[in-house]
C-alpha cells in the first residue's frame, strides 16, 4: 500500500514466521503421550522443538507438561468437531481449563449432556446455543459505525454465554447506549471495562518479509497454491509486492479491510510457495493443516520484533473496532506483539489458525492480539493451503 495509507493504519505488522502453537485439552480418560528415546515425553507428530521451548517460557511449563498440552488438546479439537455436529443448534460452545487438563462443553439442552459427558467432556447447561450468541453479535455489527472510538470491541464469551462489549474506562455509559441502539437483547449484552486500545499490526517484516509498492512492509502469512495470504490491510487489490531480497514477487489479487483482514498475493514464476514457516532460529517449521483449535487452547506466532510467543485463545468471533475501521469474525487472544509482528503466522501445534491482525499492549508489560481466522481466507477466496507433505 501507499505510504499515506502505511500511515493512517500505523503500526505493527507481522511476520510470516511461524506462531507455533498447540491443540490440547486433556479429555477424560485418555493417557499421556508415550515417552521418546531419551526418556521424555513424544511430542505430537509435526511439532517442532521450537514450539515446545516457547510454550515452556510463556506458559511456565515443563516439557513434558507442554508435550502433555499439545497432546490432550490436538483430541480435544477432535472431540469439539464431533460434539458440535452432533449438538447442532443446542452446541453452546466449548472451552478448555486454565492447565488445558478439563474440556466443557456448554449445551441448550439438558438432554444432551449425556452425550457430552459420553465423549470424556464436562457439560454445561446454558440459556442459548452459540448460534443465537452469533446472531446478538451480529447485530452489534451491524450498527457497528455507530460505536464510539472508545468502544474497543465486542466478542462471543461462550464461558458466560453473553456478549462482551469492551469500553475504556470512563465510556461504559456510551458502549451500554451502543448496544441498546442495535436491539441486542439487554440479557445478553454486557459491557467490560477495558484498556485496550487496538491497533493493527503492520508496516515490520516477519519470517518472510515483503515490500509493497517499493515502499511499506508486511509478512507473509501461509503459503496456498499460487501465491500467501497475509493481512488485508498490507495492500489492496494491483498493489506489486517484493520479497525481503528487493526481487519481484506477485501483486496483491484480492483484499479486505476493514471488515475482514485478509488478502492474497499471486506470486511471479520466480517464487515457490512452500508449507512451512520462518522460525527466527535457523529453519522452519511444517505446515500439516488447519484444523481450528478451541477456546482455551494454547497457540503460538512468531514475529520480526518479537520473535515466538505463546498463549491461549481466549474468544473466537470478535469484533476489533480499529481507528481505521471495524474489523469482525478475529480470533482474540493474550499473545503479546509489538510493531512489526502483523500479517503473520499462528500455529496451533503443525495446524495453520490465522495471520495477525492487531493488537494492545507489548510483550513487555503483556497485551491482547487478534488473528483473522485462515479457514475463511481460504473458503473466501477458493484457495487451497500449501502443507509441508
Amino acid at each position: 500500500m501507499d505510504r499515506r495509507r502505511m500511515t493512517a493504519i500505523g503500526v505493527l505488522v507481522a511476520a510470516a514466521g511461524t506462531a507455533a502453537a498447540v491443540t490440547l485439552p486433556a479429555v477424560a480418560g485418555e493417557g499421556t503421550a508415550p515417552a521418546d528415546r531419551a526418556g521424555g515425553t513424544a511430542a505430537p507428530a509435526g511439532v517442532a522443538p521450537e514450539v515446545l521451548d516457547a510454550m515452556r517460557r510463556d506458559l511456565s511449563l515443563s516439557r513434558d507438561q507442554a508435550v502433555d498440552r499439545l497432546a490432550t488438546e490436538r483430541r480435544a479439537a477432535g472431540t469439539v468437531a464431533r460434539l458440535r455436529a452432533e449438538l447442532g443448534a443446542d452446541y453452546g460452545g466449548s472451552w478448555l481449563s486454565a492447565d488445558g487438563r478439563q474440556l466443557t462443553v456448554a449445551v441448550a439442552d439438558p438432554a444432551d449432556a449425556a452425550a457430552v459427558r459420553a465423549a470424556g467432556a464436562v457439560p454445561k447447561q446454558v440459556d442459548r446455543g452459540v448460534g443465537e450468541l452469533d446472531a446478538v453479535k451480529s447485530r452489534l455489527d451491524r450498527a457497528g459505525g455507530r460505536a464510539s472510538p472508545d468502544v474497543a470491541g465486542w466478542y462471543v464469551d461462550v464461558t458466560t454465554n453473553s456478549v462482551a462489549v469492551l469500553a475504556q474506562p470512563g465510556a461504559e455509559a456510551a458502549a451500554r447506549r451502543f448496544a441498546a441502539t442495535s436491539g441486542a437483547p439487554a440479557g445478553v449484552v454486557r459491557v467490560d471495562t477495558s484498556a485496550e486500545a487496538p491497533r493493527l499490526l503492520f508496516d515490520v517484516r516477519g519470517g518472510d518479509a515483503y515490500f509493497i509498492n517499493t515502499a511499506g512492509r508486511c509478512s507473509v502469512g501461509f503459503s496456498v497454491v499460487g501465491g500467501f495470504v497475509t493481512a488485508g490491510h498490507c495492500g489492496r487489490p494491483g498493489d506489486r509486492t517484493a520479497g525481503a531480497n528487493r526481487v519481484a514477487q506477485g501483486t496483491f489479487r484480492a483484499s479486505s479491510f476493514p471488515g475482514d483482514d485478509w488478502a492474497f498475493v499471486e506470486v511471479n514464476n520466480a517464487w515457490t510457495p512452500q508449507g512451512v514457516v520462518n522460525d527466527f532460529a535457523g529453519g522452519t517449521l511444517p505446515v500439516a493443516g488447519s484444523q481450528e483449535a478451541p477456546v482455551g487452547a494454547s497457540v503460538c506466532r512468531s514475529g520480526s520484533t518479537t520473535g515466538t510467543r505463546c498463549g491461549v485463545i481466549r474468544a473466537r468471533n470478535a469484533t476489533v473496532n480499529y481507528p481505521e475501521g471495524t474489523v469482525t469474525g478475529l480470533t482474540r487472544t493474550n499473545v503479546c506483539a509489538e510493531p512489526g509482528d502483523s500479517g503473520g503466522a499462528w500455529l496451533s501445534g503443525d495446524q495453520a489458525q490465522g495471520v495477525t491482525s492487531g493488537g494492545s499492549g507489548d510483550c513487555t508489560r503483556g497485551g491482547v492480539t487478534f488473528f483473522q481466522p485462515l479457514n475463511e481466507i481460504l473458503a473466501a477466496n477458493d484457495l487451497t493451503l500449501v502443507t509441508a507433505g
